[in-house]
């Protein structure tokens, strides 16, 4: 590291485990993708030079792919050159740990993302002696600590490796001062350890838009309402409460038959891909398959639109470190309906932007889906709302609140 440095010149960010040049919502790619693109590209934009260092999962990629004149994305060896199963990653660590050391320069730190590439993270830090400045994005204890029935529990070693992510790390950057809270309590981590780093949306991509016209567009009818879910199929974004609140609102109400749709957008995810499978049948044996409309993921310019042609975006996870999708859908103005727990908290203005709802029992997202689909005065003012809730989000909001976890990483 260079003596002196208040700011760094040169970031080594690590994405071992999923590429920001992923699209979200296949296989593993979510909003962590999403994060790790804008905030490297935003920091190149300030100036930084910032290599974004991540595993090579197909043979066809090219070694440096620039996304900015400051900002690349370089794919290293370790493994096969394919996509393998999240349980084996941790044994690559350390392989692509010694090929990211031998790619050093005049890095001034090392931001790790995710606990995988925590892991590599501490490698760099005992070998080079870079600080480490790591986001978690989303932790085994709390994720543990909220499963639904059947859910399996984040393993072990995850835990073990966290714990001493966090015990090493020079800065840990929190979404929210909830996430803050937990890293203190769940991990032992220090105060002065921690910096608050809010996500943002790209509010160039979405904003406000014309509902008609993006149901014309995906010939979707006029006249219906429209639930829509974004996100991975996997059991912790919960994609099947709202099959079961849809269908709860039917049996309640049998005129909403044909006038409600529940559009879900998503692919299957790593080693719960068997698990999407189970949500047409569940349709069915509520009698409401005609009602569930199944979409394979969109590019982010078609996710715009699909957020348009919706009445009210539903957030049913059992955990988020912030919610993504419920920024972006704000963004639109869709007024959203989320779970009750972690990040959404804060992504999610209750009875202003949106609903929250304690838990996931069908009859309580029925009762919040309903409360926002049956009184349309109710739908404008927290749509008007939400759009200007997520206008307070910014990734270059993100990118400045980064560099002072740097400037703290480089100066304690």
């Amino acid at each position: 590291m260079r003596a002196s440095v208040e700011y760094p010149q040169r970031v080594a960010m690590v994405s071992m485990h999923t590429s920001p040049l992923a699209t979200p919502g296949v296989g593993d790619a979510g909003g962590l993708n999403v994060y790790v693109a804008e905030l490297a590209r935003r920091l190149g934009e300030r100036g930084l030079k910032v290599d974004v260092f991540t595993r090579q999962d197909s043979p066809d990629l090219p070694e440096i792919v620039d996304i900015h004149e400051h900002t690349r994305v370089i794919h290293l060896k370790a493994g096969p050159p394919e996509r393998v199963a999240k349980e084996v990653l941790p044994s690559l660590t350390k392989e692509f740990s010694a090929h990211l050391g031998a790619r050093l320069d005049d890095h001034d730190l090392v931001h790790s993302h995710y606990w995988l590439s925590g892991l590599v993270g501490l490698e760099l830090k005992h070998r080079c002696g870079l600080p480490l400045v790591h986001t978690m994005h989303t932790m085994a204890r709390v994720k543990n600590s909220s499963l639904g029935a059947g859910q399996p529990a984040e393993p072990h070693v995850r835990e073990h490796g966290e714990a001493a992510i966090v015990r090493e790390a020079k800065v840990l950057t929190a979404s929210t001062s909830d996430e803050a809270a937990e890293l203190r309590s769940h991990y032992g981590a220090r105060p002065g350890q921690i910096v608050i780093v809010p996500p943002g949306v790209d509010l160039h991509t979405f904003h406000p838009c014309n509902q008609p016209k993006s149901r014309a567009q995906f010939g979707v009818p006029q006249d219906i309402q429209v639930i829509l879910f974004v996100g991975r199929i996997q059991p912790l974004k919960a994609p099947d409460v709202l099959i079961k609140a849809v269908a709860e609102l039917t049996r309640r109400d049998p005129t909403r038959r044909d006038r409600l749709q529940l559009i879900i957008i998503g692919g299957p995810s790593g080693s719960d891909a068997e698990w999407s499978k189970t949500l047409g049948p569940l349709a069915v044996d509520h009698g409401i398959e005609d009602m569930v409309d199944f979409r394979p993921h969109s590019e982010r310019w078609e996710l715009f639109r699909w957020y348009c042609v919706s009445d009210v975006v539903a957030v049913p996870s059992y955990n988020e470190s912030f919610g993504l999708v419920a920024l972006e859908a704000q963004a639109c103005g869709r007024p959203v309906v989320a779970t009750d727990v972690g990040g959404l908290r804060h992504a999610v203005r209750d009875h202003y932007s949106g609903l929250l709802v304690k838990g996931h029992n069908e009859r309580e997202w029925a009762d919040a889906l309903a409360a926002i689909l049956d009184d349309h005065d109710e739908m404008i003012r927290m749509g008007a709302n939400a759009a200007m809730h997520a206008s307070t989000f910014s990734w270059d909001n993100t990118a400045a609140a980064t560099l002072q976890a740097y400037r703290k990483a480089l100066t304690i």
